[in-house]
């Protein structure tokens, strides 16, 4: 596939991608999914806060989250808001770990790395609009194009790790 060429923010943050989370079950170490507890239609979007469950399809394991929303925010392994387990798609780096909630973040952050002519809005533009969006959070190593290689294999082996 030919690298983009160009990459414009679509103003995502990390709020849009918590309602599908993957992560490592805590009892058979495979993939496991944390999702609303309740249906969601295509319409309305679920709370930040509304209940969430996890399913692990392989072990057959599932729970609800007793707790609030706690987003991650350090260093090191990252883990997901809701159960504080370890997320399935993170990789280290020398510079850090990159780490994504799901496929769709993890697609974002790929071509946001991949592309030499990165846009962003202007700010004026935006009126009650995100200005500080997820491709704007990201850490400068992350940005930098001198370890754009570097981080597209973090992204490729998280992404091979999916198949399996």
């Amino acid at each position: 596939m030919l690298p983009l060429q160009r990459f414009r923010d679509s103003r995502h943050t990390k709020f849009d991608f918590v309602d599908h989370v993957l992560v490592r079950c805590p009892k058979c170490s495979g993939i496991a999914h944390v999702a609303p507890a309740a249906p969601v239609f295509r319409e309305a979007s679920p709370s930040l806060f509304a209940q969430r469950r996890l399913v692990c399809r392989a072990c057959g394991l599932a729970r609800h989250a007793t707790d609030g929303l706690r987003l991650f925010r350090g260093t090191g392994e990252a883990v997901d808001p809701y159960f504080g387990l370890p997320l399935w798609l993170q990789a280290e780096t020398r510079h850090g770990w990159v780490w994504a909630y799901n496929p769709e973040h993890l697609d974002l952050i790929r071509q946001f790395v991949q592309a030499p002519l990165r846009e962003r809005p202007p700010w004026d533009s935006t009126g009650l609009k995100r200005k500080m969006t997820l491709v704007a959070r990201l850490p400068s190593w992350i940005k930098s194009a001198k370890n754009r290689a570097e981080v597209l294999r973090a992204i490729e082996r998280i992404r091979s790790s999916l198949v399996n």
